[in-house]
């Protein structure tokens, strides 16, 4: 046999073994990441901060691990060598450094790329780099990339995403892969086997239901980026998850706003990433990101995407099946008055066609938990009665 079938053989052999990091995400992950506040003005005094504050504030506590740095923590060249640099004025120790400091911290340390030959913002990107790269972020203990979809001309998604799967896993450092390729390619449909998490919509902004255009692209307000695809929750689960983009709680929306928008990412089983300055968030901001009952929601084992139940005068209604029978409901005030809201269990039979689960409220009773105020609120047997502000939620779940 020639020597080139023989080595043909063997790098057949060696990628068929490639694949992403299992056991990871089994939830969906929760941490921070730098680009909705602080886009490319980041540096290493303003991590260590933030990494600070995950411990002073109850974050970590409430389950919050990744710190994740975004695009613009690189130099604009690479090295002699072709290797990535982080850049020396924002970042004077160096990438391993900073990842030490937050590992000091019992956090996790993130970065971000991109599969084009440049980042969105004009830095080394990873395109003809991937193993490179990947064994530069081993050797900085690096638990998570983000992964962007910038300047990548006509490349193919899963191929591109594919080679850097297997680059990471080569490298040998467990790392949580979240695919960012805006939902272009409908990733739903071929990532699952691929990364840990994949955008499904364009870039979020800190508005209720609006889109900002930026010339050939366009930013989604909270309930566009919610009503934009469809038909994607059985994608979703443990280890796989859809990512409905970086939280804006805390960055200008009404407090109400808020919560809806904290309580619908759990809803949806999305990645509970804050996008906030943690080191001048209000008690209130601090308050709905630290809510264990509503993070509960989100990091239910089942690992089900939460779906519209209902959408009637303004209330919209969201459901989500929970671990040992339980459920998460959803009341939305979509209009900008207050409702006087009146529900009444034995007309609305619970139910999830996706994933068989069903349940006859007439001859099942529930007890009723409102996870946002810590506070019972009887049972099913009875109608659900409660005043609901403008764009705020009440949030329960069930339990026999």
């Amino acid at each position: 046999m020639k020597k080139t079938t023989i080595l043909f053989l063997l790098l057949a052999m060696a990628l068929s073994h490639a694949q992403k990091f299992e056991n990871l995400a089994q939830t969906p992950p929760l941490g921070w990441n730098s680009w909705n506040t602080f886009g490319t003005d980041i540096n290493e005094e303003l991590v260590k901060g933030i990494a600070d504050k995950f411990v002073e504030l109850g974050l970590k506590d409430a389950g919050y691990q990744y710190i994740v740095l975004d695009d613009g923590w690189m130099s604009k060249e690479r090295d002699a060598n072709g290797n990535l640099v982080a850049d020396p004025i924002k970042f004077p120790n160096g990438m391993k450094a900073l990842a030490d400091y937050i590992h000091s911290k019992g956090l996790k340390f993130g970065l971000y790329n991109c599969a084009g030959a440049t980042t969105c913002a004009g830095y080394p990107g990873s395109r003809g780099h991937e193993y490179q790269d990947a064994r530069t972020y081993a050797s900085w203990d690096v638990d998570y990339l983000k992964y962007d979809w910038c300047n990548t001309d006509k490349i193919n998604a899963e191929s591109a995403y594919t080679t850097m799967r297997d680059a990471l896993y080569k490298a040998g450092r467990p790392v949580v892969f979240s695919i960012c390729e805006w939902g272009d390619n409908e990733p739903w449909k071929w990532a699952k086997d691929i990364g840990h998490l994949w955008r499904v919509t364009g870039d979020i902004i800190n508005c209720w239901d609006c889109e900002v255009g930026h010339g050939s692209w366009s930013s989604s307000g909270i309930w566009k980026i919610i009503n934009m695809r469809k038909d994607i929750r059985k994608a979703a689960g443990p280890g796989h998850w859809n990512d409905f983009d970086m939280m804006e709680v805390g960055n200008g929306m009404t407090g109400a706003e808020d919560r809806t928008h904290f309580a619908m990412w759990s809803m949806l089983a999305s990645p509970l990433i804050m996008g906030n300055d943690l080191r001048t968030a209000s008690k209130e901001t601090i308050k709905t990101l630290s809510n264990k009952e509503v993070i509960a929601v989100n990091q239910d084992k089942l690992g089900i995407q939460g779906f519209r139940f209902t959408n009637e005068n303004n209330m919209e209604i969201w459901l989500k099946p929970l671990d040992n029978n339980q459920w998460a409901m959803t009341f939305i005030n979509m209009s900008d008055n207050p409702v006087d809201f009146v529900f009444d269990w034995k007309k609305h039979n619970i139910g999830d066609d996706v994933n068989g689960r069903y349940v006859d409220m007439k001859k099942n009773v529930f007890k009723i938990r409102d996870v946002f105020n810590h506070k019972n609120l009887g049972d099913t047997s009875t109608n659900l009665k409660a005043k609901i502000e403008p764009h705020d939620v009440l949030m329960v779940t069930l339990k026999e």
